[in-house]
């Protein structure tokens, strides 16, 4: 047994803790030490009394757990929240989004919306995202400023937009940042390839190669509606998902986002190469552009994790939304009322989206030695009383806003659902103005 620590930056006595390692865990009457950034002891409450610490923190009727993983989005697009409501994928893309984004889009827009984006995340639990978005070097910068964790996964498309020319200008800009990032604790670089149908199959395998010397992650939007999978067999011959594999570009480094159009050979394919699956069923719902089979992958040994989309599609960036509707979404597909309990919907929220991103020997759940990225989530309203099971109240009762605090390496970012070190006012004032510049409201 290891011996406990004298002295420690933060002790957590909370009325429960969620692990999540091993599966479906609840600790009553256990505290949780850091130093340096990481956990240094989960021991039963008593044993914690020979503990002396800089900070303690009393938490009776909250559950302590790991912060949340938001394993896909566009950060910045929350400056269009609700730009473009109640339209079909397609139109919504090519007649609202891709044409605003040609007006705006720029460093000083990604920077505003990045931070109004983490603010809205560990508000509600997120403190780990992963973003595909133009001029990444703002979403970094404004990460770093915060002391918020993410994957960066650099926009690469076949088209001009406001960051890149072509392929080549998006991948050598993508290198060079992640060159500049390499030390970074908080941001870790990948490749972002948009999809199969606005990326070249000469581009996708020049990433396939990239990534493999790298050891980079790859994510990739697919097979987000049947039209999509439908359209690349009538003029490939094959499905995009045979198409990566093809390529190269299918293995446990790659992030397959969406993917509601799925056929038996398609998950034995995703078992097989170890590709993890990144599950958005509140934009994908909103969109109506399909569901997921997340029962039928999980149950074939795929690691899936949970992601929001972009605010302009879903419209939130919470994560205990995409629990609850996850759940719901895989009993009403199935008809089986068991087809994904609570606590694998509050790990895939988790240690899943940590195992997606590649970060699950450091973040994902509550273990001595991995980053103390955590949150307290107060169960003691009237929303969350009375109380039979933490696992289930969490993603059936809780929304995001019996959230207390948010930690991130150990710095405390949410304090008595207070964020520390944001102007929220000042934030609310620079998004207004690009509501106004975007609509055409004020010169």
């Amino acid at each position: 047994m290891t011996a406990l620590p004298d002295t420690v930056d933060t002790l957590i006595h909370p009325g429960w803790i969620l692990p999540m390692a091993p599966a479906n865990s609840v600790l009553v009457d256990h505290s949780l030490a850091v130093s340096g950034g990481r956990i240094v002891a989960l021991v039963p409450r008593r044993e914690a009394t020979a503990i002396a610490a800089r900070d303690v923190f009393e938490l009776p009727g909250h559950a302590l757990l790991p912060g949340l993983v938001n394993a896909h989005g566009h950060a910045a697009m929350c400056l269009l929240r609700g730009y473009a409501d109640d339209l079909p994928l397609m139109p919504w893309l090519e007649q609202h989004i891709w044409p605003a984004e040609g007006r705006h889009v720029s460093d000083e827009f990604v920077s505003d919306g990045v931070e109004l984006a983490i603010a809205e995340m560990l508000r509600a639990g997120t403190t780990t995202f992963s973003d595909m978005y133009f001029f990444p070097d703002a979403c970094a910068r404004v990460a770093q400023a915060r002391g918020m964790r993410c994957q960066i996964t650099f926009p690469i498309l076949d088209f001009p937009t406001p960051w890149a020319r072509d392929a080549d200008e998006y991948i050598s800009k993508g290198l060079a940042l992640r060159d500049t990032l390499k030390h970074s604790s908080l941001v870790s670089l990948g490749f972002g390839p948009h999809a199969p149908y606005t990326v070249s199959e000469a581009t996708l395998a020049r990433v396939a190669t990239l990534a493999a010397e790298l050891d980079v992650p790859v994510q990739i939007h697919l097979h987000e509606t049947p039209g999509e999978v439908l359209q690349a067999v009538e003029a490939n011959g094959e499905r995009p998902l045979d198409s990566l594999h093809r390529l190269g570009l299918l293995g446990p480094r790659t992030q397959c986002v969406h993917m509601t159009d799925l056929g038996d050979q398609d998950i034995a394919l995703l078992a097989e190469t170890g590709a993890h699956v990144v599950h958005c069923p509140q934009s994908n719902m909103k969109l109506a552009s399909g569901s997921c089979p997340v029962s039928k992958l999980l149950a074939a040994g795929v690691n899936v994790a949970l992601g929001t989309d972009s605010a302009a599609s879903n419209n939130d960036l919470n994560l205990f939304g995409e629990m609850q509707t996850a759940a719901l979404l895989a009993k009403l597909g199935t008809g089986d009322a068991s087809a994904l309990p609570a606590a694998r919907a509050l790990a895939m929220a988790t240690l899943g989206g940590a195992r997606a991103l590649g970060l699950d020997d450091q973040i994902g759940s509550l273990e001595p030695g991995k980053l103390a990225d955590m949150i307290a989530v107060d169960l003691s309203g009237p929303e969350t009383q009375p109380l039979y099971n933490p696992l289930s109240q969490l993603v059936y009762a809780c929304n995001g806003s019996q959230v207390t605090h948010s930690w991130i390496g150990g710095d405390l970012k949410l304090r008595d659902r207070q964020l520390t070190g944001f102007d929220l006012e000042a934030l609310g004032q620079r998004s207004r103005r690009w509501q106004q510049r975007i609509t055409g409201t004020h010169a």
